[in-house]
């Protein structure tokens, strides 16, 4: 007697597969999930706040209805905390009422930082729910940035936690000699960024947030007069000088030409269409170091997200205060103590770095 074959129903098999791809997947991201910093967890909150990362995306998803434009502005004070003595919340400090002025906050690359009333709200969100003395600013910066990511479009990612905050903030010099500036071609962004541990991989994923984003007419006008930089396309060279009539024009404009509040690879798409707005944008794509990188990018948003991810967990370990360092501050805008010092730990001037990642 011949032997009775069962065959599985289509759907259960496509079911089956479907189940099996997604278990892969997971195994794989677990497998490839970088090593962390001591101190920091991928589950630090479980117990004492398990609520955090749902309070933060509830409130957000409600801001970026509002303004969609404050999902740019909140990465982009992760990147400027972070790349200045580490990720420690040390970019949101005030300075101090009776004290100088010469603070990180108000160094002329992060004056136009937005969204500091934001993370602020959330602090407040998250200290009803689980206390004044359990979630650092530093940590909630780090999963706002992530969030932005994600309610844009970007890709999914685990954040590591346990941050502490800083309680000093940088000068004035030190943040402008460890922000990247926008009027420095590739070779300088390379050799600054590697000082850092990042390698031209990294350099060019972290440049793809300006997928999403404005710039103000400073940052890149000198590509435009006195005379047009021949790396940009004309006819979007002449749109340009709509919005910014003049060198010193007070306006802004989009980073990404395509898809503006969408992250995606777009913006990769832009540079080899020479329609990138910076010249730190342009030159990636210009130079043949990181040209085959660009494009790679640009053909693959799914390669572009993967290595975004990668950078975007490492750097949010630059420097970390873990343990018993620093403090969660209650407010995210002062000290514990309400008394701001200056951090003589990093000194440098550069003066070009005006407008940043």
């Amino acid at each position: 007697m011949a032997s009775k074959i069962t065959v599985m129903p289509f759907h259960t098999l496509s079911v089956t597969i479907l189940v099996v791809l997604v278990l892969v997947h997971l195994h794989g991201t677990e497998a490839q999930q970088q090593p962390l910093v001591q101190g920091l967890s991928w589950n630090y909150y479980q117990k004492s706040c398990p609520k955090l990362e749902s309070i933060i995306k509830k409130q957000l998803e409600k801001v970026f209805k509002k303004d969609v434009t404050l999902a740019a502005a909140l990465l982009r004070v992760h990147f400027h905390d972070c790349f200045v003595q580490g990720c420690d919340g040390s970019v949101l400090l005030d300075g101090s009422a009776s004290g100088p002025v010469d603070s990180e906050k108000t160094a002329p690359p992060n004056l136009s930082l937005r969204g500091y009333d934001v993370i602020e709200d959330l602090r407040s969100r998250v200290n009803k729910e689980c206390g004044s003395n359990t979630v650092s600013c530093s940590d909630i910066t780090a999963i706002v940035a992530r969030d932005a990511i994600v309610l844009t479009g970007g890709p999914q990612y685990k954040v590591p936690l346990g941050r502490r905050d800083g309680v000093t903030f940088a000068t004035r010099n030190a943040t402008l000699a460890n922000l990247p500036s926008p009027f420095v071609p590739t070779g300088t962004l390379l050799t600054n960024l590697a000082l850092k541990n990042f390698d031209a991989t990294d350099a060019v994923a972290l440049s793809g947030a300006h997928t999403i984003g404005v710039a103000h007419c400073t940052s890149f006008t000198r590509r435009l007069y006195p005379t047009q930089d021949t790396t940009m396309d004309k006819t979007y060279a002449s749109n340009l000088k709509r919005v910014c009539p003049n060198a010193n024009t007070n306006a802004t404009t989009n980073m990404d030409l395509r898809s503006p509040n969408v992250f995606d690879n777009k913006y990769f798409v832009d540079l080899m269409n020479r329609q990138a707005l910076l010249i730190s944008d342009q030159d990636l794509y210009t130079d043949k170091r990181t040209r085959s990188i660009v494009t790679s990018f640009a053909v693959n948003q799914t390669l572009f997200f993967e290595k975004f991810v990668d950078v975007m967990v490492k750097m949010g370990q630059m420097e970390v205060l873990t343990g018993t360092q620093g403090e969660i501050r209650k407010k995210c805008s002062v000290r514990n103590s309400n008394e701001l010092l200056i951090s003589s730990v990093v000194e440098g001037d550069n003066m070009d770095s005006v407008e940043s990642l």
